[in-house]
């Protein structure tokens, strides 16, 4: 949550938020680079991350061919689905920065330090 101490009384609200609201921003809108791994002659791997590899993790998970078999038993790709096109990522941003700064006034910091 920053560099800031915070009071452990505000535990239970950054947990709500970062599992209600932060979490699923991460995982369904926000694009994270995936290495593209090579093997030099020498037997050493090179990573580079090419405009391609930039994907959010929910994507990364359904390009994995069958990927339905690492899913929990109550979880489905359908629900999947329903969370990552409910909303746009920029819509979803939005929601995401106003329950932040919603949290930060409410613990007393400026939410624009972090």
């Amino acid at each position: 949550m920053g560099y800031f101490y915070i009071s452990q009384k505000y535990a239970p609200l950054i947990n709500a938020f970062l599992i209600e609201t932060f979490n699923p921003y991460l995982n369904y809108h926000k694009p994270c680079a995936f290495p593209t791994i090579t093997i030099d002659k020498k037997g050493k791997e090179k990573k580079t991350y090419k405009q391609k590899d930039y994907q959010t993790p929910y994507m990364k998970l359904i390009s994995i061919p069958n990927y339905k078999k690492y899913l929990k038993k109550n979880i489905t790709p359908e629900s999947l689905k329903l969370i990552a096109t409910c909303m746009s990522d920029n819509e979803y941003a939005v929601i995401m920065q106003e329950k932040k700064e919603k949290l930060f006034n409410e613990i007393g910091l400026d939410p624009f330090d972090f």
